[in-house]
């Protein structure tokens, strides 16, 4: 199964019309329309936006392997929306000296037991 065929099923699951996928992602629908009718797979740059709004994980889109269950394995890395919360706890995170680094990472695991 390519990416487009998941992204296809995907709309199709979730009852959404390439129409309001298009509008929600800025993709234009004769793009999204060439996927199915090429057979071509979307721009690696529309790739966060498109599981955005379809709710799925990157790694789910390109491989069709879902990170969860018993036969998931952890992940060594996370692909992260620049603009989302996380993403900007990231940037403010490297801003930070060691010292504030380190002294954050204290109260974290402090703040988990």
């Amino acid at each position: 199964m390519t990416v487009s065929d998941r992204i296809f099923q995907i709309l199709e699951e979730k009852g959404m019309t390439q129409k309001f996928f298009s509008e929600k992602t800025g993709i234009p629908q004769s793009t999204i329309s060439d996927w199915r009718k090429k057979s071509t797979n979307p721009a690696s740059d529309k790739i966060m936006v498109i599981c955005n709004i379809l709710g799925v994980t990157p790694e789910w889109l390109l491989s069709g392997v879902k990170g969860e269950g018993d036969r998931a394995e952890s992940l060594d890395w996370y692909a992260i929306d620049r603009n989302s919360e996380v993403g900007r706890i990231i940037e403010i995170y490297n801003e930070m000296t060691r010292s504030q680094r380190d002294r954050l990472m204290g109260y974290i695991e402090a703040s988990r037991r």
